[in-house]
C-alpha cells in the first residue's frame, strides 16, 4: 500500500473570504494575492459580505415569470450591475434582454446582450454606467423576452434603483478663508429646516456630520456644551473634485420643551449636490438610527 500523504492538518484554519473584512491587520501573511493588491493599493472600505448585501437590489416580484436582482458596485466614476436573472417558468425563454435606462448624469456604457434561458434556469447579465457628475441618479428598465412555446413578446417591468449621493462624497478640509470665499462665489443654496427629536446641539451637530460624509471645520470642546446656540461650518468634496459647503445654526429653546431649532444652508456649484445634500439632511435629520428603528 502507498503511504498517504497528508496535505492539510485537521487544526489548519479555513479561510473564507466572503466572510472577511478587507481591514485586517498587517501581521496577516496567509492571504491571497487579490487581498494583498486589495491591501496595498488601501480598498478597504468595501469588502466585507455584509455591505455587498446592502447593495443588493430587487428589481422585479417572487411571482413574476422572470425574477431580478442586481448588485451594484460603485467604482467612483463608473457603476457596474450584476443582474441575476431567474426563468420562473417551463418554458424556454428566447432574446432575453434587459433594457436599462438612467435619470440624472449617468450614461450606459456597456448595454446588456441577448440571452436564451432555458425553463428554470438563471443566468448573471452586467451592465457598466459611466457617472458624470454628483447627484442623485435613478436607474429603471424593463426585461423583455420571447415565450418559445406561446411565441408571444412579454414584458416585465423592473423595480427603480436609487443611487445615493453618499457613495461620492469625501470628507475633506480648507481653511476658513477658503470656505469663506467659496461661500461667497458659490450661487446654489438649499436651505433645511431643522425637524428632529435629538435634544443635544452636539450630539445633533455629530450625527449631521457622520451622516453626510463630512468634516467640520469649526473646532469645539466635544466634552460639554457651553450655551443653547451651536452654529458650525462643514466641508466636503466630491470624487470628481466638486466641492460642498453646509452652515449649521441650531438653537435650544426653552419655551418649545427645549427642542431643536434652526436652519442647515447648503452651498455648491451645482444644483445637483445642493439637492441631493438637502434631501439626505432631511431624511437622517429626524433621529439617531435606533431611535427611528423603535419609532
Amino acid at each position: 500500500d502507498k503511504e498517504q500523504e497528508v496535505t492539510t492538518q485537521a487544526d489548519d484554519l479555513i479561510h473564507f473570504r466572503q466572510l472577511k473584512s478587507m481591514a485586517v491587520s498587517g501581521g496577516d501573511l496567509d492571504l491571497d494575492d487579490g487581498a494583498d493588491l486589495a491591501r496595498a493599493t488601501g480598498y478597504d472600505s468595501a469588502g466585507a459580505l455584509s455591505s455587498e448585501l446592502s447593495h443588493v437590489y430587487q428589481l422585479s416580484g417572487f411571482a413574476d415569470p422572470v425574477y431580478a436582482e442586481a448588485l451594484v458596485t460603485v467604482h467612483d466614476y463608473d457603476i457596474v450591475l450584476e443582474i441575476l436573472v431567474m426563468n420562473r417558468t417551463p418554458n424556454t425563454l428566447a432574446n432575453l434582454t434587459v433594457e436599462l435606462a438612467t435619470m440624472g448624469d449617468m450614461k450606459i456604457v456597456e448595454r446588456p446582450q441577448s440571452h436564451t434561458i432555458g425553463p428554470l434556469d438563471q443566468m448573471t447579465i452586467r451592465a457598466s454606467i459611466k457617472v458624470s457628475s454628483t447627484e442623485t441618479g435613478h436607474i429603471f428598465g424593463t426585461i423583455v423576452y420571447d415565450d418559445a412555446s406561446t411565441r408571444e413578446k412579454c414584458y416585465v417591468n423592473l423595480n427603480d434603483i436609487h443611487m445615493d449621493i453618499m457613495d461620492y462624497i469625501r470628507p475633506a478640509h480648507c481653511t476658513d478663508e477658503a470656505f469663506r470665499s467659496m461661500w461667497a462665489e458659490f450661487e446654489w443654496e438649499n436651505k433645511v429646516a431643522i425637524s428632529t427629536s435629538i435634544t443635544s446641539l452636539l450630539e445633533f451637530l455629530n450625527h449631521i456630520v457622520s451622516s453626510t460624509n463630512m468634516s467640520c471645520l469649526t473646532p469645539f470642546d466635544g466634552k460639554s456644551e457651553k450655551g443653547s446656540f451651536l452654529a458650525a461650518n462643514l466641508y466636503a468634496r466630491s470624487v470628481f473634485g466638486e466641492d460642498a459647503l453646509v452652515n449649521v445654526s441650531v438653537e435650544k429653546k426653552d419655551d418649545n420643551d427645549g427642542k431643536l431649532a434652526g436652519y442647515i444652508r447648503i452651498r455648491s456649484k451645482t444644483q445637483g449636490i445642493a439637492l441631493s445634500l438637502g434631501d439626505r439632511i432631511t431624511s437622517v435629520q429626524r433621529g439617531l438610527p435606533e431611535q427611528t428603528s423603535k419609532q
